[in-house]
């Protein structure tokens, strides 16, 4: 092939071999992708589940406080307007009726705003918890891109949130229309009731309407709980390669951790091995295994490996030993359990005091030294 053909369709692997490590996202988020998506203000829950039980609540309330709400209005109602007549509405007067109608609005609707108040609260915070976030305050571009808009009108999502709203008018008509078909006889006899007694009815018929409408709701709002949930997990899937490129960040890249280890090996190896010429006595096997004590009597309570070894290790702590002038011993059992009963800086164990006595007593006697 010519060169210049050669150089035209050149290219570099790595390219693709690096955008295709990305791969699908079928891995279950980590906790640290959790983590950043949360404090971004990437949490899921349902509108629909909050509003269904709001409705319940304020329904509830509203149904339970209807006869404390009678109560007041007709003491307004007996007070300011039956005990007076016309001539005795003055602009004080007036104003004065216009204040405590203020006043009996908040007293008999405090009830049923607390109630739904704590209701929202307390369904939102089972849902995502306490959180803040300055994330979503952020402005985004994407959010006045027509391009963008337009994909997320005709998206997966409005999809569902049309479904659910057809669905919703859909029940709400079809109650409202059995719960008056069911009490149509009662409203033509509303003329001949006193008004009291009209309005528990009227209370009767809107309670159950809203208690039927906020149980459906209430279905539905725990379906779209269970949606948000499973959309929500997709979205914070990763792929495989996602998930290496956050252990290289949190964990380090593995390379790099062995080689760390490997040096941190080669240092305490190298440490190790000064410590050899320091030692009293090596008990060999003679070919396997290799011990180094050290014991100084007047500041040690027993003697203290500090050097021990297998194989090719072994021989190093031999040939620095023999170098060094330090005692060589094969007492290959006594050698064996050291090496496994013990680590570096361990004193011997106390079962072996006897048979590491006798060793010493030989090093010695060898070295013409007295204890």
């Amino acid at each position: 092939m010519p060169e210049d053909l050669e150089k035209r369709y050149l290219f570099n692997l790595q390219l693709f071999a690096e955008e295709g490590d990305t791969g699908e996202k079928t891995e279950k988020a980590t906790p640290r992708r959790r983590e950043e998506a949360r404090k971004k203000g990437q949490v899921f829950k349902s509108t629909d589940l909050n509003a269904a039980v709001i409705l319940l609540v304020g329904t509830v309330t509203l149904y339970v406080s209807l006869t404390y709400m009678i109560t007041n209005l007709e003491g307004f109602t007996s007070v300011y307007i039956l005990d007076r007549t016309l001539t005795d509405f003055t602009n004080e007067y007036i104003y004065a009726m216009y204040i405590e109608a203020l006043m009996l609005m908040g007293k008999i609707l405090m009830p049923v705003f607390l109630a739904t108040f704590i209701a929202a609260l307390i369904i939102s915070y089972l849902q995502v918890g306490f959180i803040f976030s300055g994330e979503v305050l952020t402005p985004k571009l994407e959010r006045i891109n027509p391009v963008e808009g337009f994909k997320r009108v005709f998206s997966k999502r409005a999809l569902v949130e049309l479904v659910k709203a057809l669905l919703k008018v859909i029940i709400t008509g079809f109650i409202v229309y059995s719960v008056f078909k069911k009490y149509f006889y009662i409203f033509p006899r509303f003329v001949d009731m006193e008004l009291a007694y009209t309005i528990k009815v009227l209370s009767v018929i809107i309670f159950e309407m809203a208690l039927k409408v906020g149980v459906v709701f209430l279905v539905i709002g725990i379906l779209d709980y269970i949606y948000q949930w499973w959309e929500y997990e997709k979205s914070l899937k990763m792929s495989k390669y996602d998930v290496k490129q956050e252990y290289k960040q949190t964990e380090g890249d593995p390379l790099v951790k062995s080689r760390q280890r490997q040096i941190q090996r080669e240092f305490a190896m190298r440490r190790m091995m000064a410590e050899v010429p320091e030692a009293d006595v090596v008990i060999t096997n003679p070919t396997h295994f290799a011990v180094a004590l050290r014991y100084k009597y007047k500041e040690m309570e027993a003697p203290v490996v500090v050097a021990r070894g297998q194989d090719f290790i072994a021989l190093k702590i031999r040939e620095i030993a023999q170098a060094h002038g330090v005692v060589v011993v094969e007492n290959p059992l006594l050698a064996r359990t050291l090496y496994y009963s013990t680590e570096i800086g361990d004193l011997i164990p106390e079962e072996l005091y006897q048979a590491v006595a006798e060793v010493l007593a030989f090093v010695y006697k060898q070295k013409k030294r007295v204890i």
